[in-house]
């Protein structure tokens, strides 16, 4: 082989640039950011990359419904014509009235015993075995007859007995016999009687009395 120095070289240039790539630093590692490090954006589209679009939804149609319109209350309410209606429907029996919220209502238990009895008895949860009129009676009548009738259901054994006084509506004084019931019943026979109470709306109502008798 000659040793004559040829005068085109024409991978001196390729040389070099090889020579000037091994000699050149080597790069930096690449870090990842962290996930505080991304912004906002960033982190929603990395976490669309699989999310495909499903063109059949834009075509869905939603229908769209029609809001409901509060009713209108009235704007002025008569206080006294709502009473009177109110009252009206009681007279006529379309409403019931509450018995304990009016003035009439009575209701007495045995210091003795527990007074949880007293709703039991006004609901009629107990079965009346015997009852007493008293319309048309005075009051030394009324009393006469409720001695006679509470002496009779003691000794039959009774438990519950009910009492009919009445108002006392037609009465300049009040309702006499039934104030002459109630002192009779919570002051000579108290030791004899449980509880009594004023009977439901179908039983008499304020006009009659439900009385619990003891166990002889």
């Amino acid at each position: 082989m000659s040793n004559k120095t040829f005068a085109i070289r024409p991978f001196e240039k390729l040389r070099k640039k090889i020579a000037a790539t091994q000699n050149a630093p080597a790069p930096l590692p690449h870090h990842p950011k962290k996930k505080e490090e991304y912004s906002a954006e960033e982190l929603f589209n990395c976490e669309m990359n699989d999310v495909q679009e499903i063109l059949e939804f834009r075509s869905l149609v939603c229908p769209h419904r029609q809001r409901k319109s509060a009713k209108s209350k009235t704007p002025h309410c008569d206080p006294d014509r709502e009473s009177l209606d109110i009252l009206a429907e009681i007279a006529s029996g379309h409403r019931p009235i509450n018995l304990p919220d009016t003035q009439e209502y009575v209701e007495w238990v045995n210091p003795d015993h527990h007074d949880s009895v007293i709703p039991k008895l006004h609901e009629g949860q107990f079965a009346v075995q015997a009852f007493l009129d008293l319309h048309g009676c005075t009051v030394p009548e009324a009393e006469d007859e409720l001695d006679q009738f509470m002496i009779d259901s003691f000794r039959k054994g009774l438990r519950c007995v009910k009492i009919i006084h009445g108002r006392g509506l037609r009465s300049i004084k009040g309702p006499r016999i039934k104030d002459a019931v109630i002192r009779r019943l919570s002051g000579h026979f108290r030791k004899d009687i449980l509880a009594f109470v004023t009977a439901r709306q179908c039983d008499g109502g304020l006009g009659a009395l439900y009385i619990l008798l003891r166990k002889k």
